[in-house]
């Protein structure tokens, strides 16, 4: 250490230790700052300029300061031992700086808004050293790690764990080469141990499984479906030509013997990341410094301790307070002032309500409801032989399909019930059955959230289409009815679906966990045909805002007017006012999904799909108005003083959380920016908005929906009768290549890389 920073640290330690006296007598405590006439002038324009700063809580700031804000390159001291040198924006580690722990570890490399985020290297304190790119405190791209035991990893992690092609190198000379998820060997992937023997095959968990060759360096080898089950496990072992082999050899002893010395160390964790650190500077969302009050009129910065709890600090006289933590999620408020003339108003959005109605005894699909909940138990409940992802062709058949009777006296194989007499149809039973296993869902786990006590929940008035959608008690799923017609383009497109989501499992196309029809009997003989679906929006965040985007232009706005617009309306293209912003990551991976998914519906002949999103606004501004649509002006005063708000603080919590980023995924609880924009008002169609600058922290949710549509008759004659009237481009009944393209280039226009 030079002995210019030695002086400093020196002085830091003395002004701590006289700070902390100083706050336990409660008296008034002397700032050390920069000499007065080394300040600039209120008034006047703002440059950064060398100051030193300590904060009652013994924190000690150096280095360029600008508007009240450390500004440029500063250090910051933390009475624990932590330390940040490098570059500042506006109170934020901003660009490259470097991050030390008392316990030795360091990160030297990029910051984002208080994060480790870009490219950078972690040495841990026991001697791990990573190097790579990092999103959000997690490592997240191409990187390398070293071990302390002496491992060795190179290539992709995903959410701070290995994920993609990648390469480990135990220390004792066996190495893998293959595909990672989430931490383990999963894929295809080559096993080479130290003595020559090597496995070449699939992989699942860890684990040897499915087909797969295991070879010794003397040319025998071993074919077979490999398994940690014994019953699953068959092969064929053959000897090379110069040698008897082993014949008495057992494919288990790969599971029980080989792969005992080739564990994956797990590595250092961070005790405590630096954005958990950083100071909340008052003013910091937009309000001058010197207006930004404690309840007393002190001025109070905020800072998160090492307990995660917020505290409020202050530069003057008077002792420090504490916030206390904010219970639930789901009532967040986002909370925004605007200046319209002299008037400077807040603005808030309602809490998020619950949607829908219960459905309940009385109510007309009460009957219905019960029918659905008896189908699917049976349905699900049903014993049936062990499943494969190698289907039959023969389990797509459209005529592949079960009727059952459900007397309400009951039967053999039904129970008695309440409701009246219907028939039960289960679609392509086989089929979806795999894919719910497929998608990792627990059979009874998806009976108690469909079928359990709780009651479904009718969703508004049907749309266009004349579904009715049904949501279940936990948000989980849900029930759309369809017609004749989308079960037949489902049954027909089924065998491309569910190999388009084997081979790439971040797809964004709507996920369907079951096809099924109630008839009833009697003189109606009505049925009703439904398909349970993935609710995208389940999540503890509550979704502030929600567009349902094709990419055209006629009819594509919402017709409610300003004053009846909350977060459960959906907006259409032309209310859209924001410029979506993904990590280069995400990005690149989100416009690779984006094309696959389409040319999987292109292909398909399916049209009219759109990309839902939903927004979930993480911190506020003081300077922008969240109005529902971007030419709308007016204070749009959606009150309620009883809707707690939780901090950008707070909701770092929540994402630092390593439970909450192993659910993160693309088009689910992303961590993302949107732009505001705004749309001249005499050029209605404008698509895309201009962009303001203004930019937002958000959790971002999307997916593709509504795919059961194909072009058929009626919407090529929907097609001839609208391009009479109106722009052909204009109107969403366009055929399927067209359609493809132009949701692509629109798409491709409101998602961007954040630079």
């Amino acid at each position: 250490m030079s002995k210019e920073n030695n002086g400093i640290v020196k002085a830091w330690e003395a002004t701590v230790r006289k700070s902390q006296a100083i706050a336990k007598k409660r008296t008034p405590m002397s700032v050390a700052h920069a000499d007065d006439e080394d300040e600039p002038d209120a008034a006047g324009p703002c440059h950064a300029y060398h100051a030193e700063r300590v904060l009652s809580n013994g924190d000690f700031y150096t280095g360029q300061w600008m508007d009240n804000f450390p500004h440029g390159h500063g250090k910051y001291l933390w009475p624990d031992g932590c330390m940040y040198v490098g570059e500042w924006y506006r109170g934020k580690t901003m660009g490259k700086g470097k991050f030390s722990w008392p316990s030795g570890a360091t990160y030297e490399g990029e910051f984002k808004t208080g994060y480790m985020d870009g490219r950078g290297t972690y040495t841990g304190s026991s001697g791990d050293t990573y190097r790579g790119y990092w999103v959000m405190n997690l490592k997240h791209g191409h990187g390398t790690k070293s071990f302390s035991n002496g491992d060795y990893y190179e290539g992709e992690w995903r959410r701070g764990l290995q994920d993609g092609q990648g390469r480990y190198q135990w220390k004792n000379g066996n190495h893998y080469i293959g595909q990672w998820r989430n931490g383990v060997m999963n894929g295809n992937g080559t096993m080479i141990w130290s003595n020559g023997n090597r496995y070449d095959g699939c992989w699942e968990d860890g684990w040897p499984k499915g087909n797969g060759t295991y070879r010794w360096p003397d040319g025998s080898f071993y074919v077979g479906v490999w398994s940690k089950d014994t019953t699953d496990q068959n092969g064929s072992y053959y000897p090379s030509i110069n040698s008897d082999g082993n014949l008495d050899w057992d494919p288990q002893e790969v599971f029980a013997v080989d792969l005992n010395d080739c564990q994956i160390c797990p590595g250092e964790k961070v005790s405590i990341f630096p954005s958990q650190k950083m100071v909340n500077w008052p003013g910091l969302e937009g309000e001058p410094f010197q207006k930004r009050k404690g309840y007393d009129g002190s001025l109070r910065p905020r800072r998160e301790s090492m307990d995660g709890t917020l505290n409020d600090y202050f530069w003057g006289n008077g002792e420090a307070g504490s916030v206390n933590g904010v219970e639930g999620l789901g009532n967040l408020q986002y909370e925004e002032s605007v200046k319209k003339g002299n008037v400077s108003q807040q603005l808030r959005l309602k809490p998020v309500k619950r949607p829908g109605v219960t459905i309940s005894k009385g109510h007309k699909n009460y009957e219905l409801m019960l029918n659905l909940q008896l189908g699917i138990r049976h349905s699900v409940g049903r014993p049936a032989p062990k499943t494969t992802l190698d289907l039959r062709a023969s389990a797509f058949d459209p005529k592949e399909k079960v009727w059952t009777k459900f007397p309400p006296e009951g039967s053999k194989y039904t129970p008695p019930h309440p409701s009246c007499d219907f028939k039960w149809k289960d679609y392509c039973p086989v089929v979806f059955r795999t894919l719910r296993k497929l998608f990792k869902v627990d059979p009874a786990d998806y009976m108690i959230s469909l079928c359990g006590n709780d009651a479904l929940r009718e969703l508004s008035s049907p749309g266009k289409s004349g579904s009715f959608f049904y949501l279940t008690n936990d948000d989980r799923y849900m029930i759309k009815t369809v017609k004749k017609a989308e079960v037949k383009v489902l049954l027909r497109m089924l065998p491309a679906y569910y190999n388009h989501f084997r081979a790439f499992e971040n797809t964004l196309v709507t996920k369907f966990y079951g096809l099924h029809c109630v008839k009833l009997t009697g003189a109606a003989q009505k049925k009703v045909r439904f398909v349970i679906m993935g609710n995208l929006f389940c999540s503890e965040y509550a979704i502030h805002r929600r567009f349902d985007l094709k990419g055209s232009s006629h009819g594509r706005t919402t017709d409610k007017p300003d004053a009846e617009i909350d977060p459960t309306t959906t907006l259409k293209d032309l209310d859209l006012n924001y410029i979506f912003r993904l990590q280069k990551v995400w990005f690149q991976e989100f416009c690779r999904q984006v094309d696959r998914d389409c040319d999987f519906l292109e292909q398909e002949r399916i049209m009219d799909y759109s990309l839902l999103v939903g927004l979930h606004f993480r911190e506020t501004s003081s300077r922008e108005c969240l109005t529902p649509r971007s030419r709308t002006s007016g204070n749009g005063d959606f009150d309620n003083e009883g809707t707690p708000q939780l901090s950008r603080i707070d909701m770092d919590q929540l994402l630092l959380d390593p439970t909450r980023w192993a659910s993160i995924k693309l088009g689910i609880n992303m961590p993302a920016r949107v732009e505001q924009t705004v749309r001249r008002s005499d050029y209605d169609t404008q698509l895309v908005g201009e962009p303001t600058g203004q930019l937002y922290d958000v959790i971002l949710f999307f997916g593709i929906i509504d795919i059961l549509q194909d072009y058929d008759i009626s919407k090529k004659l929907e097609h001839a009768y609208k391009s009479f009237q109106y722009d052909p481009t204009s109107i969403s009944a366009v055929d399927p290549k067209q359609y493809s393209r132009r949701f692509r280039d629109f798409i491709f226009r409101v998602f961007l890389e954040d630079t």
